[in-house]
């Protein structure tokens, strides 16, 4: 009970809090980095040529030899690239890799950001507020929004890359939804308690 109790006394918390604002801070630049490298061509796929194929493959590089790639990103899902000649990937599917790679990336740093106000208020003792609820429930949203959306997103862009390229771009997702859903149903229902709780607060007031 004693234990419990100093978990959640308020210096506890709001230094919780703090430090996992910094993780939403340094998880947002980390986000921006990889953005970065997947635009630069260093995001990874699996590359099948008639002269061979080739794991980890990067569009930044002709030679595909693991030991030659340097720092590089990739997608939770299998990205298979087939081209006629594996020193000359066309353009348009490293466009298409960073289309789809910024569907994982953008929502993840979208999140963090309304983590961040989150734990923001919560330093400033300002916990059962609409704001809050408000973010949790669009984090809710667009985690569940992802989840279900950007499988679909993913197919249409290697469908359109495709038709404009010679070269050809296969995605296998679809295996990451329930993760991505469970959380998001999961932070919808925590918007509406603290609603709730403001409500039955607003309430009392206006009893008293």
């Amino acid at each position: 009970m004693k234990l419990k109790q100093s978990v959640l006394e308020g210096a506890f918390i709001s230094s919780g809090a703090r430090a996992l604002r910094v993780l939403c801070v340094l998880s947002m630049i980390f986000c921006v980095l990889c953005m970065a490298l997947s635009v630069m061509g260093r995001q990874t796929f699996d590359l099948v040529t008639e002269s061979g194929s080739y794991e980890d493959a990067i569009y930044a590089e002709k030679d595909h030899e693991p030991a030659m790639r340097g720092l590089t990103v990739s997608m939770s899902d299998q990205v298979h690239v087939r081209a006629g000649d594996p020193q000359h990937i066309q353009w348009t599917i490293q466009v298409g890799l960073s289309l789809m790679y910024a569907l994982d990336i953008v929502p993840f740093f979208i999140a963090c950001w309304f983590l961040y106000q989150v734990f923001s208020n919560i330093i400033q003792k300002k916990i059962f507020v609409e704001e809050n609820a408000s973010c949790l429930f669009y984090y809710g949203v667009l985690q569940c929004g992802v989840s279900v959306l950007a499988p679909f997103l993913k197919i249409f862009i290697s469908f359109v890359v495709n038709q404009v390229s010679a070269d050809s771009i296969y995605v296998s997702t679809g295996s990451g939804l329930l993760s991505g859903l469970i959380p998001g149903i999961a932070f919808i229902i925590a918007s509406y308690i603290i609603h709730y709780g403001i409500y039955l607060q607003d309430e009392v007031d206006h009893t008293l």
